[in-house]
Order: structure tokens, then sequence, then C-alpha cells
């Protein structure tokens, strides 16, 4: 099987390559976009500011590439930035997105509360719970509520309120886990959030194992 993580210097690339390679896997870590082309699985990691990340996928020709793989049908993850980018705006910087999944990406608000009253921080960064909407085979094995790791001031909003696998509250509820078909992306980081976030890579590996599986089985 080969999974690909895109390298467009904007991502978590060792903690997420770590994460990957305790599951038994040793993704290729390319900006290449030609390695998209034949990769079974793909995972999209991103930190930062969203219109550069989307300048950086540009320079590199990997627009085009990220945009067929998602139609492809095959296993994709977005984490944290890869989440946002999947969708066709963002406030930040007022830019285009891919354009892969409908919806925008908003910023968190600087006048937020939490239930007590108490003023919220943003970025909203650390542990906070993800209430889950429905099963799906990237969350077996997670518990309902359990906990994990965010760092982030923006958030997607999907106008396909039926992928919003996981939903977060910080002041609002936020999309924190979004799933449609061979899509899934997460705005927490997984490989930052213990045992729990590694079990989301476990079981994106074994989906991923399963579909280069029958895609051999039909060639």
């Amino acid at each position: 099987m080969k999974l690909v993580v895109i390298d467009y210097e904007s991502g978590n690339l060792r903690s997420v390559t770590r994460a990957l390679q305790t599951h038994g896997v040793a993704p290729v870590v390319t900006g290449d976009p030609e390695e998209l082309a034949d990769a079974d699985a793909l995972v999209l990691p991103g930190v930062g500011s969203g219109p550069a990340a989307m300048t950086a996928l540009n320079e590199r020709g990997l627009v085009g590439p990220i945009k067929s793989f998602a139609a492809s049908g095959k296993p994709f993850l977005g984490v944290c930035l890869g989440l946002q980018l999947l969708l066709e705006h963002t406030e930040e910087g007022d830019s285009p997105c891919l354009g892969i999944v409908e919806g925008r990406v908003r910023k968190l608000s600087e006048e937020a509360k939490d239930q007590r009253g108490v003023d919220l921080k943003v970025p909203h960064m650390g542990w906070n719970n993800v209430t889950v909407n429905y099963q799906h085979p990237a969350l077996a094995g997670v518990p309902q509520g359990s906990y994990f790791y965010f760092v982030h001031s923006y958030y997607a909003d999907p106008t396909d309120g039926a992928g919003v696998l996981g939903a977060t509250d910080y002041g609002l509820t936020f999309c924190s886990i979004y799933a449609r078909g061979n899509l899934m992306a997460t705005q927490f980081h997984p490989e930052k959030s213990g045992p729990t976030g590694l079990r989301i890579y476990r079981n994106f590996v074994a989906i991923a194992e399963e579909s280069a599986r029958q895609h051999v089985d039909a060639g």
C-alpha cells in the first residue's frame, strides 16, 4: 500500500509520519504532484495560515492532483488546517480554498465565553472533547466524548450538516470531525492526542489497506 503524506511546508510532518509508522506504515512524504496519481491513500496535514498554505499548494502544482485524488474514492485524511483547506473559502485573508467540500472557514469569536461566562481565548489551544454524531469506521474504538488536542483560530463550517461526524464546543459548536464518502478530516491533531488520537490513525490505516486490497481485486 502506498500512503502519501503531502509535504508543502505547512504540515506537522514529523509527528504525523511517526503516528503512521506506529501502525506499520512507511508513508511517502512528498511534495511531488506525480506521486499522488498512484497513491492508495492520502494525508493532508497542516498548521498555520490558510492563504499561505493555498499559495504553497498552488506553487507546487498540488491543487489539481489533490482534488483529483479526493474524487477518486480512495481514503483521504485531512488534519487541522487540512480540514479547513477542503472547504470553498476562508475568512482568513478572504481567500479561496480547495473547494472539495461546500462551505466556509470562519474565525472563532474573540468575545466568546464558556458556560460559566468566562472569556475564551483565541486561538483555541489545548484539550477539548468531541461529541460523535454517528458511527464511522475511522472512529472504531474511540469512546464518545473523547478529548483531543486543538490549536486553531478558525473553524470549518460545512454546508452539509450530515458530514459533521463530530462536534466540539468553544463558545459555539463547531465541526471538529468531517466525513463524507472517502473523505475524513479532523480539526484537532490526532498525532498529539495520545492513545485515542493514535487510534484514529490506526483506523485510517486499516481503511486504506482494505481499500487498496479492493482495488487490487478489482484490477
